[in-house]
């Protein structure tokens, strides 16, 4: 199978210009970028051709948690701003270069990608295009509406509970998160080891399996669209919806069916070990083993909201923690025997995305960021892999998402491919 793509080597030059100058210019772009790579662009650009790749010349950005050669790798914080600056590019980013990539910028983020909705009071928090005054997602919020604006080809970000797939949910657009070991994690600044992963959005399927085996040094050979039975759980995801998610997800099922998709609801017996795993365990203490020396030093110059989540970490024992991550082994395991080849089909988010104003509350805030992670959380504690891809119903920009065990992301694309067609026709 072949995809047709909206890049060629041939129009690198010209369509990286047009970008670098609405980046700079347009009021909607406010805040998708960090800092733009113009020089190491333009060079990239008019090399493209040379790779022979069919990503070159992919006007691409880069969440600002990777290192890039010659630029500080600050993860959107004040606190690391000082770090001297990157020796070399993280070996995802560098093979991305190598098959023709053009590096457009360094994209904002949610502060040490510490949040599922995507603001950032250092810098700002990118404008959401589908949902004009609300939430972009997060913590992949520029590299999400970089894509969404048709600034970029693809984002390349990081999603640790949901941070690729989320902001893609919110604005319109397609986020996969590989399985975690598929994609080296030297070179990226972490926020959970045991949870984090490395991978891209796009507007198809297809434009994000290429950069995904870009980035895993695969062969870059497109798979056939080929589906597999999908379940729906009975047990989990499904609570606290907007009615238009809800309604939306009946439709996605039924066009799915009208297609020749086999889907069961059935509810998922290994949800029960589920709620024994907090991923905020890992994501609090792990985080404060990589930033500690800040924590303690410059709690002033932090979002106050990561500063208390990674203060959650005071809240359990070594031992707690090392049985939080025994349970998950043991979830893992039962889950990945569970799901076998099949696959989960859910709603990537069970809410829309809330109003910025909505927001300035902490309690608030807190309860929509978990609703917001409730969902996507599961393949990261799960070590599998999961993609969300977009779709319109009733006027609404809406999203569904597959899961599969950890390791069958080849399996998970081509099927993701056949469901994509079947959103379309919605």
């Amino acid at each position: 199978m072949s995809a047709s793509f909206p890049w060629t080597p041939d129009t690198a030059a010209s369509r990286l210009e047009t970008t670098l100058e609405r980046a700079a210019g347009d009021p909607a772009a406010e805040a998708v970028f960090l800092k733009l790579l113009e020089n190491r662009a333009r060079s990239q650009a008019t090399t493209a051709a040379e790779a022979g790749s069919p990503l070159a010349g992919a006007l691409i950005s880069v969440k600002a948690l990777f290192d890039v050669e010659g630029e500080t790798t600050t993860s959107a914080t004040r606190v690391l701003a000082g770090d001297p600056p990157a020796t070399a590019d993280a070996p995802a980013i560098a093979r991305l270069d190598a098959a023709g990539g053009v590096f457009v910028g360094l994209t904002n983020m949610s502060e040490f990608a510490y949040s599922g909705l995507g603001l950032n009071p250092h810098h700002g928090t990118p404008r959401n295009p589908a949902y004009p005054g609300c939430a972009p997602g997060g913590s992949t919020s520029g590299g999400a509406v970089s894509v969404a604006l048709g600034l970029c080809d693809i984002a390349i970000g990081s999603d640790t509970g949901g941070s690729l797939r989320i902001p893609a949910a919110f604005t319109g657009i397609t986020g996969f998160k590989p399985t975690q070991s598929s994609v080296t994690m030297v070179g990226g600044k972490p926020l959970s080891d045991s949870l984090d992963s490395f991978g891209p959005m796009a507007k198809s399927v297809a434009a994000c399996e290429l950069a995904w085996q870009v980035m895993a040094a695969k062969d870059t050979v497109p798979a056939d669209p080929g589906p597999v039975r999908l379940i729906v759980p009975a047990n989990f995801g499904f609570t606290e919806m907007d009615d238009v998610v809800a309604d939306g997800f009946r439709a996605v099922v039924k066009a799915l069916q009208e297609m020749g998709l086999e889907i069961v609801e059935r509810e998922i017996a290994a949800m029960s070990l589920y709620d024994s795993v907090p991923p905020w365990h890992m994501t609090s203490v792990e985080s404060r083993a990589h930033y500690e020396p800040h924590f303690q030093a410059s709690a002033d110059q932090f979002d106050p909201r990561v500063h208390a989540r990674m203060r959650r970490a005071e809240e359990i024992s070594a031992v707690e923690y090392r049985q939080t991550l025994n349970r998950r082994q043991h979830f893992i395991a039962t889950f990945r025997d569970e799901i076998g080849k099949d696959m989960l089909l859910l709603p990537t988010t069970p809410r829309l995305p809330p109003r910025i104003e909505e927001l300035a509350d902490d309690d608030a805030f807190n309860r929509l960021n978990l609703l917001a992670l409730r969902n996507p959380s599961l393949a990261n504690v799960a070590d599998a892999c999961a993609i969300a891809m977009p779709y319109r119903h009733a006027d609404s920009t809406l999203s569904a998402m597959l899961v599969a065990a950890g390791g069958r992301d080849a399996d998970l694309l081509a099927c993701a491919k056949a469901v994509e067609a079947g959103l379309q026709t919605l």
